[in-house]
């Protein structure tokens, strides 16, 4: 995939914990178009590449503006970019990716939780600049963690935007029951953030009767990919027939490049679909944040970065 090099123009502090990049071409030429819910891949330090969303309006070419959390349980992305990349820092990052982008829909209903903000900020630019109908309620701990809060307050769709503070009184705390309701055919809900967050709003959706492409979301922040109850199970190399046993605690990606056969690998968290393997027989247990329910349920391709295997061996088209 064609790298693109970046400028850190600006680096502002956006909340407690949370920073934001501007990231601008180097050579002054505008970057290739992005739509709301795309994603860039940032290598933010030599082996680490995270992916973030961009949220600036999408009608803009001289520029991505990122948000970054501050992840206690960062492998160092996110501390590099705290810490370490300043104003003037040169990044390489890829062309936007789309993997969670607007439908047509009469009316949007758009929930944020924490960070998750940065593609639900992109999609109301977006919105509010066709004029449709849409709704956007966004969840933090308080008023100090809330990214873009004067952003948003100064926008031209400030009024379809409600806040929800943890630390705030009752009144003003998201009730999902009353805002969600009985499923509209007329309306899409969108849901982005921690997993805790998006399993409440999934769950509460999916017991009024809320299902398929109706609801949309993105995660942030990986799931845990290991348990104490992995087994181990063999994998075969279609090309060679050779099998490889994938020990417990172990992936799938690891213990094949140690076998000498490389799979391309970027977050390594089942968020970019770089790994994706077609799998030709087998049973994948899926972990990533990648495929939709649909496609994990065809189990004809896995992320061999973070998945295992439900059944005793897997052939993969390798």
């Amino acid at each position: 995939m064609r790298q693109l090099a970046v400028r850190v123009a600006k680096k502002r502090i956006e909340a407690e914990d949370v920073v934001s990049l501007e990231l601008t071409p180097i050579e002054g030429h505008s970057l290739p178009a992005f739509s709301a819910g795309s994603h860039i891949d940032v290598l933010v330090r030599d082996g680490i590449v995270r992916q973030y969303s961009i949220c600036n309006d999408p009608t803009e070419r001289h520029r991505y503006v990122i948000g970054v959390l501050r992840d206690p349980n960062s492998r160092g992305g996110s501390v590099a970019v705290h810490d370490e990349i300043v104003e003037g820092t040169i990044l390489h990052i890829s062309e936007p990716k789309n993997h969670f982008a607007l439908k047509p829909a009469k009316r949007s209903l758009l929930l944020a939780g924490g960070i998750g903000v940065t593609p639900i900020l992109c999609m109301a630019e977006q919105l509010a600049k066709v004029g449709a109908d849409f709704r956007m309620h966004y969840c933090t701990r308080s008023l100090e963690r809330t990214a873009f809060h004067q952003r948003i307050i100064g926008s031209a769709f400030s009024d379809r935007v409600s806040f929800h503070f943890d630390d705030g009184p009752l009144l003003q705390r998201l009730n999902l029951p009353a805002l969600i309701g009985k499923p509209d055919a007329d309306t899409t809900l969108y849901v982005c953030g921690p997993s805790g967050f998006i399993d409440f709003v999934t769950k509460t959706a999916g017991n009024f009767g809320w299902q398929g492409e109706q609801i949309l979301l993105e995660r942030f922040g990986a799931q845990s990919q290991s348990s104490a109850s992995d087994v181990s199970f063999d994998v075969r190399v279609a090309s060679t027939g050779k099998i490889i046993t994938v020990a417990s605690g172990k992936t799938i990606v690891a213990v094949l490049a140690e076998h000498g056969v490389d799979v391309p690998v970027s977050c390594e968290q089942g968020v970019c679909g770089t790994c994706v393997t077609r799998v030709l027989a087998g049973t994948p247990h899926h972990r990533d944040l990648y495929f939709t329910d649909e496609e994990h349920a065809k189990n004809d391709q896995m992320t061999v970065c973070c998945s295992r295997s439900r059944s005793p061996l897997l052939v993969l088209d390798l």
